[in-house]
Formats: C-alpha cells, structure tokens, sequence
C-alpha cells in the first residue's frame, strides 16, 4: 500500500467523509477510492472554513480534514488556519510539501517551520513507515484537549512511498478530564452564598455538549446566564434567566448584570481580552472553569479555577449544589430585573427592529428575519464588521448549535464557509450566513460552490455601497478618493454562478423575499438575497442611533 491510500483508509477509520481542498492532492484521488467524498473550492480559505463548521456543528465528534497543493496552496490557506485556531476548532489540515530534500530550502514555503505559531500541533510525514505514528499523534490532539488545527504536511516524494507490509490504524482515544474535588467544593459555596451570581458561558459548553447541566446550574441557583459570541446558543435566549450574548455589541442585560456581580462563573470560557468579547468587570470575585489551564490568570485575575470539561465541571458542581441548596431557588424576582432592563433597551430599538425607511435599515431585515424563519431548526452565522455586532445583540437563539460566532480574530468572508460546512453536518436545518458588501468580496466567488454541490444555503447581504465601518477613521480618503466606496450587483452575481437570487429595496418587500429564498433552498438552490441598505453602523454600546 502507497502512502496516499494509507491516509485515505486512515480517514475513513477516524468516521471522515468529507475531504475539503484544492488540487493539486494526491489525497483526493485516495480518499475518493474509498468512498469519501471530495469538496473541491475555488480558494484555499472557504475549504478550511467549511472544514471549521463540520467540526463546531457536531461539537468535535467529527473534525473537519482540508488538503491543498504545497507551497501556493498551503500559502493561501493560512489566514483561515489562523481564524480556526483563534476559536479552538479541531480541524486536520493535510498539506502538500515540497521534496524532502527542497523542504526546507528558503524560499519553499515549510508548515512545520511556518506554522507552529497558530495551530495546535504540526509535523512532517517524513517516510511511509511512520505513518501511523503520525496520524495517531495529529488524531489524539484533535479528539483530547481544547481544541484548535492540527497538520500534517505530505512531501510530493512520500506520497507514491511504500508503507509497511503489517501496516495497521486503530482509530484514536478520545479522553475527558475533571476538574480538583476540592476547587468545586469552593466553587459551589462560593456561588450558593453569592448575593448577584451571574454565569458567563463560552463555546467549551458545546463541545461539552454540557447544555443541560447548564440550564440545571442556572436554574437551582436563579443565576441570570450570559454567553461569548462563541457560547452563543448554548443557553436558550427565551429562557427567563437569559440575558443574551457578548461581544462588541450587547443587549443591555449584558453589562448591567455584569456590572452588578458580586461573583461571575465563566465556564467553557477562555476570558480572552478582544475588541469582540465581553470586558470583565473588575473587583469581582471570578470563578474560572476551563479546559485549558494556560488560560487561568490570562487576562483576568480569578479565585478559583475548575481544570477540565466543561460537562464534568458542571456534573461535578451540580451533584455538590444538590447537597447545599435542597430546592430550586425561586427565580421570578431575577427574571423581572432582566426584563425591566431588558424591555426599555427593545423599546429604544424599535424604532430601527420596524423601521420603514429605505434604502433599509439592516436591523428591519434581522428583525423580519428571525420572525419568518423557524428559528429553533435554523443555523446562522454573521460576518465580520456590523453583520456582527447588528445580528448577535437581537438574534434570539433557542436551540444549542444554533449559531455559529466568533471574533477573537475577524476575517471578511468567515461566514459564507461556515453556513456550508454547517448545512453539509446538517442537511435537514435551515444555513444563513449574514454579510456586507465588503465581506463578499473576499469569499463571493465560492458561491458557485455552494450551486455547483447543491449546497442550499440562505446568504443574506447587506448591500450600502460602502466600507461603513471605516467612514469614521478614513474621513480624508474618503472626501477626496472614495476609498472607502464599493459597488456590485451581487444578486445578479448569484444568478451568474448558478444559484437564485434577488435583489431587495423595500421593507413590504422582505418578507416575501425570504420566503421564496427559504423555498428556493428547499428545492436545493443556493441562495443570496441582497438588501439595500443604509450607511447604519452598529454601535458598540448599543445605543440606537438618533
């Protein structure tokens, strides 16, 4: 057996069915011999993407596997690497490689020389005899630990290389691990004698799949529950603890529960310091429970710190609460301080949620939105910029998985792979990606690749005709160049790459656009509605715009 088919029937043991890239892999002809299926993009970046959401939509059980040309391909891939592992996705990148004996001759592009700074673990295949040792390593590092990309760069002369005669692969270990007996005694006196405990959730909770002992802890306890973008979903937003999701852009339950913490739990959480996260208020007394212990102490000061799964923490808080606080607290006086914030901050918003002026506001279209999809069976996720921070403050998410954020790093076009990746885990849930006109511009293009599959998503576009975001610190260059004016038909584009789409102006025009975008889907059409929009900048505190 040659090296190329070896990995592809190690694939397949790992339960990998899917292979994204783009050619020139010999991977591709040996995966597709033995049954699993290629997705070929036309740029490097989309493929790591769509790879990113099969790994977040089945919380890690099955990863994502990407492969590319060496050198170039390789090249162009590393932007998107970078965005997976800022978020702690398990993905397994199988680039291709220069000779060995051109490896790592400047200027040949080398992943283990180049790449160790931005994913979690890189390694050369440097002969056929080890290519079990290889894959074991790169596999256990996905399937244990926080999550992040691992590679595996191929030479272009291993590939054809002879592997052993007694060649054999047992796929991988998958472990957990717990957090000190000790530390959740504390933890759990800690947060039963808190006066305003308040639990900051993030994304570990999903790869914990730890959704129900979350609700549990919140519920004994009365605690109000805020998540990451990255934890969005992972607690019902309707739920009457809720208080929404973080990040530049906030409901104003958020800060004002925060703010008035005496003891904040963050669990599933790495507390990073980002322009796209929740800042921490200071004084309080913090609670950190996380996979990673590199995180303790990052960027906040904790108390305690919960080493392990975010489902064995939990289990493991819960079962000492139980002993502490007999009962369920009751927690109507908490639910009626959240709404009394919560119901003046939509008031104030109204006005921009109904708006019928045109060219439209984006907040009229997320509004609409959301109440014409079934939201409970839809999967979305925003791009960078105002798509963000105008979506995740309103977006109401009530099923776990149910959408897909991040920010720690911010790349333009994220969204279009991630609603692919998601509806090829998810074939039976409606996929929305939400975009501005700049982000297209970076990943529009692989739209085709969504017709050419019949990969049926729902791509909302806010079309303003400018780079909004950068009006405010580009006023010169944008008086005396226009640098910051862009321009497209981009429903016309989707009709030209093979899907469905539609241009929209009106607000009495929204509704139905999205229905027939939603039945276009059905009949397995990609599909891109384009709204024009005003120059509306989301604002960071969250304060509408007069």
């Amino acid at each position: 057996m040659k090296v190329v088919d070896a990995i592809a029937e190690i694939l397949k043991r790992e339960g990998v069915d899917t292979l994204f890239g783009y050619p020139v892999n010999p991977l591709f002809e040996g995966a597709a011999k033995v049954g699993i299926k290629p997705i070929v993009v036309r740029q490097e970046r989309i493929g790591v993407h769509m790879a990113d959401a099969l790994s977040r939509v089945s919380s890690g059980r099955n990863v994502g596997v990407f492969c590319m040309q060496h050198g170039p391909g390789t090249e162009n891939t590393l932007g998107a690497i970078a965005q997976a592992y800022s978020e702690s996705v398990p993905l397994l990148v199988i680039p291709g490689g220069y000779d060995r004996r051109l490896a790592h001759v400047d200027p040949n592009f080398s992943a283990p020389k180049s790449m160790g700074t931005y994913v979690k673990s890189v390694e050369q295949l440097t002969s056929g005899a080890e290519i079990v040792n290889v894959f074991r390593r790169a596999f256990t590092q996905l399937r244990n630990g926080r999550g992040g990309p691992c590679v595996v760069e191929v030479p272009k002369d291993v590939w054809n290389e002879e592997v052993p005669a007694d060649f054999d692969y047992t796929p991988v270990i998958s472990t957990r691990y717990g957090p000190d007996p000790a530390a959740v005694e504390a933890a759990a006196e800690m947060l039963a004698k808190a006066k305003r405990p308040v639990i900051y959730a993030g994304q570990g909770v999903h790869y914990a799949r730890a959704w129900p002992q979350l609700r549990a802890l919140a519920e004994r306890l009365a605690i109000p529950v805020c998540t990451s973008l990255e934890g969005k979903s992972a607690f019902p937003e309707d739920h009457p603890l809720a208080l929404g999701s973080g990040g530049a852009a906030m409901p104003r339950a958020v800060r004002h529960f925060l703010d008035e913490a005496d003891v904040i739990f963050g669990v599933g959480c790495s507390f990073s310091e980002t322009a796209f996260g929740v800042k921490m208020p200071s004084g309080k007394a913090i609670i950190h429970a996380t996979l990673d212990p590199k995180h303790l102490n990052k960027d906040i000061e904790v108390r305690l710190g919960l080493i392990g799964d975010a489902g064995l923490t939990l289990d493991a808080l819960n079962a000492r609460l139980a002993d502490i606080v007999k009962a369920p607290r009751d927690g109507k006086a908490i639910a009626a301080e959240i709404a009394a914030v919560r119901e003046p901050w939509l008031a104030e918003w109204k006005a921009k949620l109904t708006s019928s002026e045109t060219p439209l506001t984006p907040y009229r279209v997320i509004n609409d939105l959301m109440k014409t999809v079934d939201v409970a069976n839809t999967i979305i996720t925003h791009d960078a910029g105002s798509p963000r921070d105008q979506l995740s403050p309103f977006w109401v998410s009530t099923t776990p998985l149910s959408y897909l954020g991040w920010g720690k790093t911010t790349q333009l076009g994220y969204g279009l792979g991630l609603a692919m990746g998601a509806k090829m885990a998810e074939p039976e849930k409606l996929c929305i990606n939400v975009w501005g006109d700049a982000a297209i511009g970076f990943t529009g293009m692989d739209f085709e690749t969504a017709a050419r599959y019949r990969i049926p998503i729902l791509s909302i576009l806010f079309n303003n005709f400018s780079m909004a975001c950068e009006l405010d610190i580009m006023p010169e260059s944008t008086e005396r160049f226009r640098a910051t004016d862009i321009s497209g038909n981009y429903a016309d584009l989707a009709k030209a790459l093979g899907g469905y789409g539609e241009r929209v102006t009106t607000p009495e025009e929204i509704v139905p656009a999205i229905l027939r975008g939603i039945q276009k889907t059905r009949e397995g059409v990609p599909v891109l509605l384009e709204f024009i929009t005003c120059l509306e900048k989301a604002q960071s505190r969250m304060t509408p715009r007069k």
